[in-house]
């Protein structure tokens, strides 16, 4: 296999970079909230990742240091090597900083007006419930039928409380994870 050699044909390398372009256009609030589609495309559509290396590459990428958006690079490389992760982060970067550049000059000269108000006040519950939706896909594979499932409910209901209630670093809360996964008791 050459260095550029990818495990899938073209038409899915392309297939793959479309969906995650479209995905882009959806990406209110960042490219995690559309993580419930993407799993969907590539777990249970294509079958290109299992349900476990879905979550780990999330995991993974979310736990490195730099951008969130990493996540989609992870995604791609583990579907078809170096290939796949140009497949998703250029469809995942390019409309969206096409759009964001001629929408954010389009928007400061009309910040004022009474629909802009109105579109941002609007996007505010769109984004929230597109992260719940991010969170419990995230946390499905630990508490439903796992083992250890009060663990990660009790985990998972620790870290809600301690981001609603103070003004933590969420640093702390992905070490607490980590201590409380390698004292396996998650």
């Amino acid at each position: 296999m050459t260095p550029l050699a990818s495990p899938l044909p073209w038409a899915d390398l392309l297939a793959l970079f479309g969906h995650f372009l479209l995905l882009s256009l959806l990406a209110v609030g960042g490219a995690i909230t559309t993580a419930p589609d993407m799993h969907r495309y590539v777990v249970e559509e294509r079958h290109w990742l299992l349900d476990a290396q879905f979550s780990a590459s999330v995991a993974l990428a979310q736990a490195a240091p730099g951008p969130n958006v990493l996540f989609v690079a992870v995604l791609g490389w583990n579907i078809a090597g170096p290939l796949g992760a140009l497949a998703t982060m250029t469809g995942t970067l390019l409309p969206s900083t096409v759009l964001t550049l001629l929408a954010s000059r389009w928007g400061a000269r009309r910040r004022e007006t009474r629909g802009m108000r109105a579109f941002t006040t609007g996007l505010v519950p769109i984004t929230i419930g597109l992260l719940f939706a991010t969170g419990w896909l995230l946390a499905a594979p630990y508490v439903a039928g796992a083992p250890r499932w009060p663990g990660a409910l009790a985990l998972i209901a620790c870290c809600l409380v301690v981001m609603l209630r103070t003004r933590w670093s969420p640093m702390w809360l992905v070490g607490l994870g980590a201590v409380v996964g390698a004292l396996g008791w998650v």
